[in-house]
């Protein structure tokens, strides 16, 4: 392939990639709103994606994992964090916390990315069931209907020995 046929390639990929960008209503581009895609047919509390205007500021927050929630309990053992959904619950409201110092709120997060490590009571699979009877607590709901596009993977570990779930965060505020 020579040079001219390989960028002549990626300008084809480009405007391929670029399209539904471009097809997209010029009034919704401008509308300085975030603009959040349900999935179609589903109430399942996620997006399928996320529209974020251009000009909002953006904070991205760095992994967080579940604070000790027993101390009785042997250093580094799950149960010094509690299950998947209490410690799902303690990391959103920690994630909550510090987006409130930023003048923020889970409303207004846009992406998440959630790591699962394998629980040994479920033969060593994530606990996606509790992680998802922590989540529906916080997105998806009456009092905060707003939702984040978003990933959940099992990994291996996490750097907290008996820390069962991290996640990361992309929050927008719009001007």
């Amino acid at each position: 392939m020579t040079a001219k046929n390989s960028a002549c390639s990626l300008l084809v990929c480009t405007l391929l990639a670029c399209a539904p960008l471009l097809a997209r209503p010029q009034t919704q581009m401008m509308s300085g709103k975030v603009q959040r895609i349900a999935i179609p047919n589903s109430d399942f509390p996620i997006s399928q994606g996320v529209w974020v205007p251009a000009g909002c500021d953006t904070l991205y927050l760095s992994g967080s994992i579940p604070p000790m929630s027993n101390p009785d309990a042997p250093k580094g053992s799950t149960q010094a964090y509690g299950n998947t959904q209490t410690q799902t619950v303690a990391v959103l409201k920690r994630i909550d916390q510090t987006l409130a110092a930023q003048k923020l709120s889970l409303a207004d997060v846009v992406m998440m990315h959630v790591y699962l490590v394998g629980d040994s009571t479920k033969d060593g699979k994530m606990d996606f069931a509790g992680f998802m009877a922590g989540y529906s607590q916080f997105f998806g709901t009456k009092e905060q209907p707003n939702k984040p596009a978003r990933s959940a993977m099992q990994v291996a570990a996490l750097a907290a020995a008996g820390a069962l779930v991290e996640i990361e965060i992309i929050a927008v505020r719009p001007h």
